[in-house]
């Protein structure tokens, strides 16, 4: 699947023509194409992979750097890189309340609404082509689904209602349009992956060529978090409880097998990126070397949102040793999780610290500290690892994902006791003690967990948006603000870490300006609401 995906997506997008001519639109090279193109099989199979591509665009600047934003906007990480301009970052990441025009947002809402339009053309049009196994071109249709449920949910937990366009519009035919309600998007989302659900094969189903392609447990593991996102705590549970008792994941044996390239694909992964390097092509993942290290003698990086001193402390005060290890690289390591061949890439590196130990420059990352998750040992590393495209893949929804939703909603619904059943095979796995509270106790428990075990996995911005604490406050409102408790934590040389009290080329007083009623949400694109002539509406607080 991943050669299948890399490749015939390269064919799969010959009928389109980037065009930032209309928001949510792309300009179609004949209409006669589309009514010819899905003539067979192999068609619908190749714009299907079309599909898949649109998850990524196999481009660093159209969807992965926005990935790691999202991180960047919470208190897991920092933007980090201190040597280039920050203002595309800054202004989001840092609440600044100008990031109407920011790249990241604009490139983001587009290429998500670029997918959507394939999805749609695949739902309509495959039904015409001439596939013999019925039960293939309902599978086709299905996968389509999917992944316009995964586009949609993408675009609604960042910006609200959006535009709902489920078929194949022409650019006259979206003049005027405007937002649809959260709860309609939401609608939209839920109808789909039911639908996907009860079509897609088992991942068992799958031969092993077919890995990446969506399964009956991925369609249900992100209708759980659709449903988790919405507070419907109740179908929440059904819906992952399901995915559980189909049996068809596990969690992997060590926590550091997870984010592998040794272990791509594995029983714990419901769904992630396939990406397959290929040097001719200029294929392959970007977050490898967009978030490495900037110090390495050749060049391993860009240091683009790395870890926090904060998330360190809370691996630090959870007792939580493996994860730590296995999810944040420091200066100064005497060694990296997984990597046999350290004394060689300090060598590579040129030794800089002078003692053998791994250099994260602090005066050129703000934490002096990357993303293990998204790092490949030496010898795994393809010919031009300089380059931002690499094999890695990038996992979206994993089993312990799914065990931890299905403990939250269980807490949500007064089922504290398969709440801690869910939350302790996660917590087992890297040796630490059963939680044995109840109530709220526990709902904190299971938060904690969630930032540890999920951390750099573009998941706490949403956590901390969607969670309410103890005084009704969401919980970034808490963390964020002049009187935010990471924000005081930062600022208070006291308690701020070294490296970054040291290094403010990126201010330590980030979240400072959040202000609650305009940052729950990004912006729409300045663009978007422009070339709508005022159909589409700016989130509140962005005027």
């Amino acid at each position: 699947m991943k050669k299948i995906l890399t490749i015939m997506a390269l064919g799969a997008t010959v009928l389109f023509s980037s065009s930032c001519s209309d928001f949510l639109t792309e300009d179609v090279r004949g209409q006669e194409n589309l009514d010819t193109y899905f003539s067979g099989e192999a068609e619908a199979e190749s714009f299907l992979t079309g599909c898949y591509n649109a998850i990524t665009y196999h481009g660093w600047w159209q969807i992965e750097n926005f990935w790691l934003l999202t991180d960047m906007c919470s208190d897991d990480s920092w933007m980090g890189n201190t040597t280039q301009d920050q203002s595309g970052y800054i202004s989001l990441a840092h609440y600044q309340g100008v990031g109407q025009s920011n790249g990241t947002i604009s490139n983001f809402w587009q290429y998500r609404y670029k997918g959507i339009l394939r999805c749609n053309i695949a739902i309509e049009r495959i039904p015409e082509a001439n596939i013999a196994d019925a039960n293939k071109k309902e599978r086709l249709i299905a996968e389509a689904k999917f992944l316009r449920a995964y586009f949609y949910f993408e675009l609604v937990k960042n910006f609200g209602g959006v535009p709902i366009i489920d078929g194949f519009l022409l650019p006259e035919e979206v003049e005027g349009i405007q937002r649809s309600s959260v709860e309609d998007v939401y609608k939209l989302i839920e109808q789909d992956l039911t639908d996907a659900a009860a079509v897609l094969p088992q991942r068992s189903k799958y031969a092993a060529n077919e890995m990446g392609r969506a399964t009956r447990g991925a369609a249900l593991g992100l209708l759980g978090k659709a449903q988790l996102y919405q507070g419907k705590w109740a179908d929440a549970k059904t819906t992952l409880g399901t995915v559980i008792t189909e049996g068809e994941y596990a969690l992997m044996p060590e926590f550091g097998q997870v984010c592998n390239i040794d272990f791509e694909n594995n029983k714990e992964s419901l769904f992630e990126v396939q990406n397959m390097y290929d040097a001719t092509y200029d294929l392959g993942g970007s977050m490898t070397i967009v978030a490495g290290n900037r110090s390495g003698g050749d060049q391993d990086g860009w240091a683009w949102g790395l870890p926090s001193a904060n998330l360190e402390n809370a691996f630090v005060q959870a007792g939580d040793k493996e994860r730590l290890r296995w999810t944040i690289i420091k200066n100064g390591d005497t060694e990296i999780a997984g990597e046999p061949d350290f004394a060689e890439l300090v060598k590579k590196q040129g030794d800089q610290n002078g003692d053998g130990t791994y250099c994260v420059d602090p005066a050129k990352h703000k934490s002096a500290r990357i993303n293990r998750k998204l790092y490949i040992p030496l010898a795994k590393r393809p010919e031009k690892y300089d380059q931002p495209k690499v094999p890695l893949n990038y996992i979206i929804l994993r089993y312990a994902d799914v065990l931890l939703m299905y403990a939250e909603a269980c807490n949500e619904t007064t089922d504290d006791g398969n709440a801690r059943l869910a939350l302790n095979q996660v917590r087992a796995r890297v040796n630490l003690a059963a939680v044995t509270s109840s109530g709220n106790a526990l709902r904190k428990a299971i938060r904690a967990e969630r930032r540890l075990e999920l951390a750099g996995e573009n998941q706490r911005l949403y956590d901390i948006r969607r969670w309410t604490d103890d005084n009704g406050k969401k919980v970034i409102c808490n963390l964020m603000g002049p009187d935010g408790s990471f924000v005081k934590w930062n600022t208070n040389e006291a308690t701020a870490d070294p490296y970054e009290w040291e290094n403010q080329k990126e201010a330590s007083n980030k979240g400072a300006t959040f202000v609650e009623s305009r940052d729950l949400i990004f912006p729409i694109p300045l663009y978007e609401i422009t070339m709508s002539n005022g159909s589409i509406e700016q989130n509140p607080g962005w005027n």
